[in-house]
């Protein structure tokens, strides 16, 4: 998105009552920012890409993200303004499938069992060794 569109789009959004500012990302790359409820933001489009999409950040950290709207590419400015003031920013974009577990039966393994001789880093414990001496522990 380029800067000037950045503006008329966050001018959009305020007229709205959203909570909207330019996001600078980089030279020349800009987007919007929205503040969400609590200390998340949602940053649109600032990856250079053609269609819109948004990341949900709290205190820097990836927690959520909108995924790429299907033909946003061709999107108008106010089309994207009502597609960033409707997006919903709480549904989880992929959940964790529930393991089934037999009724009474042991827990589902932990992890991938690893092979023999081997440690938790995949590093058998000849390598280690050398390591060790290389290093001086």
């Amino acid at each position: 998105m380029d800067e000037d569109r950045a503006h008329r789009v966050v001018a959009a959004l305020r007229s709205r009552g959203v909570l909207a500012q330019v996001e600078r990302a980089g030279v020349y790359q800009f987007g919007v920012r929205v503040r969400l409820d609590g200390d998340r933001v949602a940053i649109w489009d600032t990856d250079g890409t053609a269609s819109l999409e948004a990341q949900v950040m709290r205190n820097g950290v990836l927690v959520n993200f909108v995924p790429s709207i299907p033909g946003s590419e061709h999107f108008t400015e106010e089309q994207v303004v009502s597609a960033i003031a409707a997006a919903d920013y709480d549904t989880p974009v992929v959940t964790r499938p529930a393991t089934p577990r037999p009724p009474g039966g042991p827990p589902p393994p932990a992890g991938q069992a690893r092979p023999a001789g081997q440690g938790v880093s995949g590093a058998s414990t000849s390598q280690k060794g050398l390591l060790r001496r290389l290093l001086g522990m």
